[in-house]
């Protein structure tokens, strides 16, 4: 894809990363009878009243603003699930918890189109903002582990929103400190008169916060 290599262009807007979670399934229950879709993506349906179908959110989306469906919200956007996440959050400082790799994007479009069929929606939208918040206070403090021996940083359970906003600064952060410690550099300073002293080859090392 291009722009992989750059950061600059690697970081999307946040309504590019939605576009790409609307292909995400959810589950909505029709109110009418309708023929199957033929899409390019698959064909959906065909939709009879009361009878729950699978579809990419984009559509349930689209059905739902035209009142021929409910959407019935992810297992996981209920106050009891949402509740445990938050807990083990706060409880594991050097832990992702694993949710949906677009869990903030498809709670805002539910939000956003369809908050009349989430339950407790008031407490379930609070919950997902202090899960994000406190999962972005961690990505924050392990950046902060950063050092010129850090050459990789694995990160694992991180949402798409999550990853788009760390990974440009972290690209950079990383291309600077091997820039410094590369022997290569230092042997250039070396020939110019510098009295640097050069640095060995300390081997790979992995940020320790985000294993």
């Amino acid at each position: 894809m291009a722009g992989q290599s750059d950061p600059h262009l690697s970081l999307f807007s946040p309504s590019e990363v939605e576009f790409v979670a609307e292909d995400e399934i959810v589950e909505i229950v029709p109110n009418i009878r309708m023929e199957a879709l033929n899409m390019i993506c698959g064909d959906f349906g065909p939709f009879f009243p009361q009878i729950p179908s699978k579809v990419p959110l984009w559509l349930a989306v689209a059905l739902k603003r035209r009142g021929k469906c409910t959407i019935r919200a992810p297992e996981w956007m209920t106050v009891e699930r949402l509740t445990q996440v938050l807990d083990a959050e706060r409880e594991s400082p050097r832990e992702f918890q694993p949710l949906p790799f677009h869990y903030i994007e498809i709670s805002k479009l539910l939000f956003d189109h369809a908050r009349d069929d989430i339950t407790d929606a008031y407490l379930v939208r609070s919950l997902i903002e202090d899960i994000r918040d406190v999962r972005f206070h961690k990505v924050e403090t392990g950046l902060e582990t950063i050092s010129g021996r850090t050459h990789a940083v694995k990160l694992k359970n991180l949402s798409a929103m999550e990853v788009n906003i760390v990974r440009p600064f972290m690209v950079r952060t990383l291309q600077a400190f091997y820039k410094h410690d590369s022997p290569q550099m230092i042997q250039q300073a070396d020939n110019t008169g510098s009295r640097s002293t050069p640095v060995t080859d300390r081997g790979p090392r992995v940020s320790p916060l985000f294993c």
